[in-house]
């Protein structure tokens, strides 16, 4: 029986990316997106559903079954220096990039099997980055977090980690609000590209990295070593 992958942020980008490797592996997927999935596979099912809405989310879990993976994709950057911090931005990164995931956790992670998968998508920069501390503030926090789950879990042989590129190139580099901010060419003199974030997040999911968990796996082209 193929395994089940649950990926949000299916429709776009490291989401997108993800969803289509591992139904070229021979998983069925469940993709969750605000937007509409442009994307058709006998072994994918879509939903639409703003994952920020708690009430929302838990209606759809609650209708879904319990997976093998679960791969929290689904992002969104803030950047400004201080001074020119947006509170409310502030409360929706918390929402999407902890909240979600934390809900998300909470529901599958006691009734996952051995084998089972959390995957995480960070950020390189989650050990800080000028002008961007709103975005980093969560993407730290899901270190604490997924490193405490993972704590939690291993008795379990159920594994959680994170996937921590730098600057990727998906839409999310030409988003508007990061000229305060702008990306910075790795030093291997390209942007990293979403396919390369996929299989390191399909690696995690396969009993290969069954003894890898708690851990935050950095890719970000020799940035960090700047």
């Amino acid at each position: 029986m193929a395994k089940t992958a649950l990926v949000t942020g299916a429709s776009s980008g490291i989401g997108q990316a993800i969803a289509s490797t591992l139904l070229a592996q021979g998983w069925q997927v469940i993709g969750l997106s605000r937007s509409a999935i442009q994307h058709e596979h006998p072994a994918l099912r879509t939903y639409q559903v703003d994952i920020s809405d708690a009430t929302a989310l838990q209606t759809l879990l609650a209708q879904l079954p319990v997976p093998q993976a679960v791969v929290h994709a689904a992002g969104m950057m803030q950047a400004a220096p201080l001074g020119e911090l947006d509170l409310n931005a502030s409360a929706r990164l918390w929402q999407l990039h902890i909240a979600a995931a934390e809900q998300l956790a909470n529901h599958y992670a006691p009734q996952m099997q051995p084998g089972g998968r959390m995957v995480l998508l960070g950020s390189r920069t989650s050990r800080g980055a000028a002008g961007r501390s709103q975005y980093v503030a969560t993407k730290s926090a899901m270190v604490g977090m997924v490193r405490s789950w993972a704590a939690e879990l291993a008795p379990r042989g159920v594994t959680a980690n994170i996937v921590a590129p730098g600057a990727t190139e998906t839409s999310m580099l030409k988003q508007p609000g990061r000229e305060s901010s702008p990306p910075k060419l790795p030093p291997i003199g390209r942007y990293i590209q979403p396919q390369e974030v996929a299989e390191v997040v399909s690696f995690l999911l396969s009993p290969a990295a069954a003894a890898i968990t708690g851990q935050e796996l950095v890719i970000c082209g020799g940035a960090s070593l700047l």
